[in-house]
């Protein structure tokens, strides 16, 4: 059977349109399977992270961390020296140059 422009013309519309149809089919199961691996790892990740937040929960509960000790300041000196001898002071500090 010999066909026509007109008969190879559709041959190759359908074959096209069989093509595309597939390729949707195709980016479809793997959009549905991105997805599913997706959800996957999200669960175990949360998961993880209420375990682990148990654990910690367990773990200050039975020990409280320990307070941070207060800041000690550098106690301020007194003094009744004259300018110049400040002055010296702060240059021997390197505070003024």
């Amino acid at each position: 059977m010999i066909l026509g422009k007109d008969g190879d013309m559709a041959e190759k519309s359908n074959k096209h349109a069989a093509i595309a149809q597939f390729a949707k089919i195709q980016r479809a199961n793997d959009a549905k399977t991105a997805t599913a691996e997706y959800e996957t790892a999200a669960a175990a990740i949360r998961a993880k992270t209420e375990r682990l937040k148990a654990l910690r929960l367990a773990r200050d509960a039975a020990a409280p961390p320990p307070q941070p000790a207060p800041l000690k300041r550098k106690a301020k000196k007194k003094s009744t020296d004259s300018l110049s001898e400040f002055l010296d002071d702060e240059a021997k500090e390197g505070r003024r140059g």
